[in-house]
Order: structure tokens, then C-alpha cells, then sequence
């Protein structure tokens, strides 16, 4: 795997949003990042049976954002948490900051007490996306649907391996 250092991680905040937009645009082939980003940090999108608890995490290489990934508490699907966007730039793919992203979610679903979390992939999501999702203990469940039954167990092994290789620095 790539080494990440010098990557650093921090919480997502509302005037970020702008900047993830621009990482995602950058990627020609990529669906364009959801118009309602805003209104989601902002509390004011609800995702199908959403509950207010959410958050977000950025990667920045050079103070520019080139991944982010955030997700909610929710009663959707039986789950207790959803992930809602995931993206990381072309460039900085296969390098394992999506999976960084994705632990630092699942310790924030962990310390608000949501085990069961789900993820939905669209059929025009990036061919990758089905894999990455199975790579980090992701299941399908139903169509379009993958889930963890515990996400914090599920990405236990790989925070030790993770962390083991790379230096994660988060910033909250």
C-alpha cells in the first residue's frame, strides 16, 4: 500500500463544502457531488429516515481537500447509521484513505451507538465502489443495499493494520 503521510484528516465542518464539491469536480468521470451538501452539514436535508446526529470527515493533501465521507444516525433498513457520501479524488485512490475515512466514521458511529450501519450503491456509482465497500466488511443485503452488522468490529483489524503503516493525523 502507499504510504499516506502527510495526509491529514479532520472533521467536515459547513464552510468545507465547497472545497468537496471542487475535489469531486476534479474527477471528470464522477458523478457530481450532491447539490444538497450544504443543507445536509447545514441540518437542513433529511435523508429518508435520517436522524439529526451526522457528521463528516475531509482528507487534505496540502490543505486541499482531495476525500471526504460523512454519514448520519438513521432507522432506515433496521439500520442505526448510514453512510451518505464517500468520495476521494482519482489521484489519491488505492492509497487507503478511503479506508481511513471510513474508520473515522465508524468510530464516530461507535461512540454514538450505532452498530448496524448501511450504505446504498447506486447502479451508476464508479465500478470500484461495490469492492471497496466488501473490502471494508460491507455486505449486500438487498439490491443497491450493503450493510455492516457492527462497524466498529468490522474495521477493527484493519484501524490496527491501518494505523500500524500510516501516520493518521486528525484534527477535530
Amino acid at each position: 500500500m502507499t504510504s499516506i503521510e502527510g495526509l491529514k484528516f479532520r472533521e467536515a465542518l459547513v464552510f468545507d463544502v465547497t472545497a468537496m464539491a471542487l475535489c469531486n469536480a476534479s474527477d471528470s468521470d464522477a458523478i457530481r457531488a450532491d447539490p444538497r451538501m450544504t443543507a445536509y452539514f447545514e441540518g437542513r436535508h433529511h435523508p429518508q429516515q435520517a436522524l439529526p446526529q451526522r457528521v463528516g470527515y475531509i482528507a487534505l493533501a496540502n490543505d486541499v481537500v482531495v476525500g471526504y465521507i460523512a454519514g448520519h444516525r438513521t432507522t432506515r433498513h433496521g439500520c442505526a447509521g448510514e453512510v451518505q457520501y464517500l468520495f476521494v479524488s482519482d489521484a489519491f485512490r488505492r492509497r487507503g484513505i478511503g479506508t481511513t475515512l471510513m474508520r473515522l466514521l465508524a468510530d464516530w458511529f461507535q461512540a454514538h451507538g450505532a452498530q448496524k450501519v448501511c450504505v446504498a450503491v447506486a447502479d451508476d456509482s464508479p465500478p470500484e465502489t461495490r469492492p471497496f465497500f466488501e473490502s471494508v466488511g460491507a455486505s449486500l443485503f438487498r439490491k443497491h443495499w450493503y450493510a455492516w452488522q457492527d462497524i466498529a468490529a468490522e474495521l477493527q483489524y484493519r484501524k490496527s493494520t491501518t494505523l500500524g503503516l500510516l501516520r493518521v493525523e486528525v484534527k477535530n
